[in-house]
Order: C-alpha cells, then structure tokens, then sequence
C-alpha cells in the first residue's frame, strides 16, 4: 500500500459522492471500471449522512448455525479481532461478508452494542451483505450500508478477519481504501486516491457545460451536439 492519506485529503474525498468516485475512476483506473463497487441491493442506515472515507478492517460472520468455538477461545478470538481493528488504520470501515448464502443476515452482526464497540475502536461505519437492527439505538454518526434489516442476532458470531471479503458484489481487501454513502460503496485503488479530487473536479467542469446547453434557454438539438465536443475540451 502506498502512504496513507492525510485527513485533509480524506476529507476531500468525503466531499465528493460515490458515483462521481465511480465516474472519476471510470478515467483513473478503467481496468476498475466494472468491479469494484456494490452491484446487490442494499438498505442505507444515514441516506442524507455524508460520505464515509476510511481504511477497511475486513471480516466474516455466520448466524444460521451455532459457532464450533466456545468458551475461552471465542473470547480469545473477540479480543483479537477488537485488537486488529485498534491497531489497524484509521479511520476505518468495518467490511463484513455474512457467510450464509442466500440466508446471509439471517441473525445481525450489527446492531447497537456492535456499533458502539466498532466506533470507539475508530470505525466510521459499516459495509455489510449482512443485516443490522436497533435502528434507533445505533451509536451517533455510525453508518452502515447493509443487506437487509432483521430483528434477531440469533447464532451470530464472527468466523474469521484481516481476509478478502466480497459483500454486496464488492470485493473488498484488508487495508483498501472505502468510500460509501446513500449510493453504495467503492474501493479506491491506492495508486489514483491523491488523483481523485483532482479528476472529479476536471469532470464537473466538463459536465457543466452539457448541463447549461440542456437547461438555459433556447434549447436544441444542436447546441448539444455543440456542447458535447466542447466539453471535452475543457481542462
């Protein structure tokens, strides 16, 4: 992974939307232009929340059957996994895949108590295939981008962390650059993230000009065309 980003500069990112990530990225790096983002529906906890930029902690979770690890080493196992997110960089995103197929969010991973823990250990929000509950009673400001909501946890419980996930169609690995809003979600290849503001800024001024020739008056066929090739002479 290249250096991280500032948080000026994350911060410039959260400025900008998902999809004009995806169309800046269409120009950036056109080997991303159809993977690398969330394609399955999904449900937004904050749909008017801006954009959450941050580090991914990946990680898997089952809840249809009980877990093979009791006791102590499920406790080991929680601990670890609190500890890789500590140590891990922030800010972060939490990714997890729900491993149970078409029942995936059958029991939350997610919920008041999971948010509270994820937030405090520096995660921004979450990015699940899984379901989430205790709407109301999530911890302040945490987003979450899930597959469905669900009332119950039922056998819920972490399979395995720091692995390649793929949640919602978007294949997701530890240590990738997330960004996420209302939209859905998209990885930033690390090797274009300092270019991204840039680009997108280039677009706007691009777009603007097909946007004034369609909306200002004496629109027609024409001035289209016109604008069209004179937008993408704009630098």
């Amino acid at each position: 992974m290249t250096k991280r980003l500032s948080a000026k500069e994350l911060a410039a990112l959260a400025q900008i939307d998902t999809p004009t990530i995806c169309n800046t990225l269409d120009i950036l790096s056109p080997a991303h232009q159809a993977k690398g983002f969330i394609v399955e529906p999904f449900v937004c906890l904050h749909p008017r929340m801006k954009p959450i930029v941050g580090y991914a902690r990946t990680a898997t979770c089952r809840a249809r059957e009980p877990s093979s690890v009791k006791g102590q080493a499920a406790m080991d196992k929680r601990f670890a996994y609190w500890a890789y997110l500590d140590e891990g960089p922030k800010p972060a995103i939490s990714i997890v895949q729900d491993l149970d197929g078409a029942q995936a969010g059958f029991g939350a991973f997610w919920g008041e108590v999971n948010s509270n823990i994820h937030k405090a250990l520096g995660c921004l929000g979450t990015v699940t295939n899984g379901s989430i509950r205790d709407l109301d009673a999530f911890a302040d400001g945490f987003q979450a981008i899930a597959g469905l909501v669900g009332p119950s946890h039922a056998h819920v419980h972490l399979v395995d962390f720091a692995v390649d996930v793929n949640v919602l169609g978007m294949v997701v690995r530890d240590g990738d650059l997330v960004h996420a809003d209302c939209h859905g979600a998209v990885v930033i290849p690390h090797d274009v993230a300092r270019d991204v503001v840039r680009t997108s800024e280039l677009q706007a001024r691009r777009e603007a000009v097909i946007l004034v020739a369609c909306t200002g008056k004496g629109f027609t066929l024409e001035k289209l065309k016109k604008a069209y090739k004179d937008a993408a002479k704009v630098a």
